[in-house]
């Protein structure tokens, strides 16, 4: 962790001195502590509190920040709008899209679809490295039969993965020959005037890079987006000679770089955005029937047919978690945990109401959550 402090000990300022012969801890910045919330058409409250990762910089709910599996929400709406254009089919094979063979070595006959994928019930397992180099290749990835579990045939057993969203973006990135960030943009952000990317690609302003909240751990470590001006040398993992250039980059064949399973840099207000989309039924982006089929029940635990996580996951959509609280209400949105953040959007469709919030410095021993009765 030498680099990651001496990155921190520049972004936010040198400790204070103590007198000779005492030591001192560094000083550390507040947490952030950010909520927005929203009906149907406008922001309802707004609360910001803390600091961005920098002593001094006070955060604001305007301030991108990496929201972690939140971002499986926004892929799987990319992924709805394909489908709502006759792109893609949920149900197809994807090495029909791929052009390579995707399988579970232990299922060889059976197909692997989108629907598998962003439902978590593809079989794959994150038992393996889900972070791709540059120049690096799913299907290598994926021939890796520890990518897979052996005890259950894909469609039929529910294991919440991060690896299912790499294959998600090189099987839309096949399909259609655009790249996934740039994809996104297009179809999701741009259309919700949302001023956010996955890793810092397509889809931000020029200057929204040097607005990016900063995620330390408890101890001051830096975890993710130090404090800079202008862009990050090489926002995705490098290629393995080192080198960062995005045309590099094997289109339908990587879906990792852009971090679809966690990499989007959005601000609380935005979020409130897409969270006002899925209270509007999916508009203006998806058809009635595309947002009917991406919000209702893929999965539910009846408690043999998959990891509930020890209560965490009950029923999942198409990248939509489903949850109730604590007092019976049902909720769509989606959980986000890394990098010492716990960060929720949440909708409930009978209030037309909901919520956006996350925390940073989150302690690691910290039971999960949902962000929902409480965050973290």
């Amino acid at each position: 962790m030498i680099v990651a402090k001496a990155v921190v000990a520049i972004a936010i300022g040198a400790a204070a001195f103590a007198p000779i012969g005492l030591s001192a801890e560094p000083a550390l910045p507040k947490a952030a502590v950010v909520r927005v919330d929203f009906d149907s058409s406008k922001i309802l409250a707004s609360r910001a509190d803390g600091e961005a990762g920098v002593i001094g910089r006070v955060v604001s709910a305007n301030d991108p920040v990496r929201v972690a599996s939140i971002s499986k929400l926004v892929t799987a709406i990319a992924v709805m709008r394909l489908v709502d254009q006759g792109r893609v089919d949920l149900d197809r094979d994807i090495s029909e899209y791929l052009g390579f063979q995707i399988r579970n070595p232990a299922f060889p006959d059976q197909n692997i679809t989108l629907r598998q994928l962003i439902t978590h019930t593809s079989g794959v397992r994150d038992k393996i490295d889900y972070l791709i180099p540059l120049d690096g290749r799913i299907e290598a990835v994926m021939a890796n039969p520890a990518a897979w579990d052996s005890r259950y045939r894909p469609g039929s057993y529910f294991s919440y993965a991060n690896l299912n969203s790499p294959i998600i973006a090189a099987t839309i990135e096949a399909a259609t020959g655009e790249r996934f960030d740039k994809l996104v943009a297009k179809n999701v952000l741009a259309p919700l005037k949302i001023d956010a990317c996955f890793n810092w690609g397509e889809g931000c302003s020029p200057d929204r890079r040097a607005q990016a909240v900063t995620l330390l751990r408890t101890n001051g470590d830096l975890a993710r987006d130090p404090a800079i001006k202008g862009q990050d040398p090489c926002p995705v993992l490098a290629a393995a000679d080192g080198s960062c250039d995005l045309r590099r980059y094997p289109l339908g064949k990587n879906g990792s770089s852009f971090s679809p399973q966690g990499g989007l840099r959005i601000s609380a207000d935005d979020l409130a955005k897409v969270g006002q989309l899925l209270l509007n039924g999916g508009r203006p982006l998806l058809s009635s029937k595309a947002f009917a089929e991406m919000s209702r029940v893929q999965w539910r635990f009846n408690g043999i047919n998959g990891d509930d996580d020890q209560g965490y996951f009950k029923a999942y959509g198409l990248g939509v978690h489903i949850h109730e609280d604590s007092a019976g209400a049902l909720w769509i949105g989606h959980v986000g945990e890394a990098y010492a953040l716990r960060a929720g959007l949440w909708v409930n469709p009978a209030t037309r109401k909901g919520f956006a919030q996350y925390v940073t410095m989150v302690p690691a021993e910290t039971p999960i959550g949902h962000c929902l009765d409480a965050c973290p």
